[in-house]
């Protein structure tokens, strides 16, 4: 008896990742609108994709919480709601409170070189306008790269991965209420104090300036979307 191999199943997992971060790039960045349905045939032209890996990428967006799904209904992407970016902050402080601190107590000096190199990226890099147009195959924007290297020695990948998973939620909020509002040196130079304080130990400092800027966006988003909300 002949026995045929399966088929080779990385391709098929390699167009499912690459679907699933230009989707995930298309709904943070506002161009697929909140609230708007997606309809896999025109998916299907527009990425040049087929049904089933459009279908797992679509299944892990749902699992970060930017599509919802109905039975046999198809996908959604996910609203947007004070109610929920106000729960979005909520989680967020809390996980980046754990983690900076943990790695600025565990921190090595690789951290501290990753770090480092981070901060200078922001400096080297286009304004923050510009990071929504990079392409997803190529590496992340720079600021969630500057949060990555800061808190990478938590030693929890737990932490880091619900922090991007917040961060990337976050951001699509700001981009659709305060697409403009971004100030490329006062941002840079918010990061580089933060920065600073981890440099030197100080766990205190680098979380009062951390959270207050976080706080400070969240304020300015919440404020937009209850004046303005966008369409869901």
């Amino acid at each position: 008896m002949t026995v045929t191999a399966p088929p080779d199943p990385r391709p098929a997992r390699t167009l499912a990742r690459r679907a699933y971060r230009w989707l995930r790039r298309d709904i943070v960045q506002g161009r697929l609108p909140a609230g708007s349905k997606l309809r896999l045939e025109s998916l299907v032209q527009e990425y040049a994709i087929g049904m089933s890996p459009l279908r797992e990428a679509l299944a892990r967006l749902a699992g970060d919480r930017l599509v919802t799904s109905q039975d046999q209904r198809g996908f959604w992407v996910a609203p947007l709601t004070v109610e929920d970016l106000d729960d979005i902050h909520r989680l967020r402080i809390l996980v980046a409170g754990e983690a900076l601190r943990t790695s600025v107590a565990r921190g090595d000096s690789a951290w501290e070189a990753g770090l480092r190199a981070a901060l200078a990226r922001l400096d080297t890099t286009a304004a923050p306008e510009a990071w929504s147009d990079l392409d997803p195959d190529e590496p992340e924007d720079p600021v969630l790269r500057f949060h990555q290297a800061l808190l990478g020695a938590c030693g929890s990948p737990w932490l880091l991965a619900l922090q991007e998973l917040l961060h990337r939620q976050a951001e699509r909020y700001r981009l659709a209420c305060l697409p403009d509002a971004c100030d490329p040196q006062a941002l840079r130079q918010t990061l580089a104090t933060i920065a600073q304080a981890a440099f030197v130990r100080d766990a205190d400092a680098a979380w009062q300036g951390l959270s207050a800027h976080l706080a400070r966006t969240h304020a300015a988003v919440r404020q937009a979307l209850e004046q303005a909300p966008p369409a869901r």
